[in-house]
């Protein structure tokens, strides 16, 4: 998958690439997570192995040779009708321009995401920044996003937020 978008951005035009991940890719996702600032930084062999192994249902974003965003997913075993997002990010000069929206819609179009009817995720209770990015795309979308207790904190390590599951669809009709 290949998709330019044209974007006018206080007067500046921006050319943006949509594509699938690579194995070419993991070191500069990981280090993409890393300056976000936001997300909890995995290894860079955690990211290899989602853009080898998981790379149909990985997407990375990038403006002029460079990765400016990406999503690292996957289907859950027992529910292949699920697009988990696992991790959402950008680097810090393309947040809160929209991207995010932008780099969903792309997922979701991957091939390996084409046939899904629900697409989850979990969010850390203090995230508003996430929570309005799933909320705000699943109005797009005209879905419901449903908001359920997951990850809590008494399955987490000391310190981590709870982080309920989001789940937003279904999503075949809204396409």
């Amino acid at each position: 998958m290949s998709e330019i978008a044209q974007t006018s951005k206080n007067n500046v035009l921006t050319d943006i690439t949509f594509r699938q991940a690579t194995a070419k890719d993991a070191l500069a996702v990981w280090q993409a997570v890393q300056q976000a600032g936001t997300l909890e930084v995995n290894t860079a062999y955690f990211y290899l192995v989602f853009c080898t192994d998981f790379s149909d249902t990985c997407l990375v974003a990038e403006h002029e040779g460079s990765i400016i965003g990406f999503v690292v997913g996957y289907h859950p075993p027992q529910q292949t009708e699920t697009a988990f997002c696992w991790q959402i990010g950008m680097i810090p000069a393309w947040q809160g321009k929209g991207l995010g929206q932008r780099l969903l819609a792309a997922w979701l179009a991957l091939p390996g995401n084409q046939h899904v009817t629900w697409l989850t995720a979990t969010v850390a209770d203090d995230n508003a920044a996430s929570d309005a990015l799933f909320r705000r795309f699943a109005d797009k979308l005209g879905v419901a996003c449903e908001v359920t207790p997951h990850f809590t904190e008494a399955l987490l390590q000391p310190g981590h937020r709870p982080e309920p599951l989001y789940r937003i669809g279904p999503i075949h009709s809204a396409r």
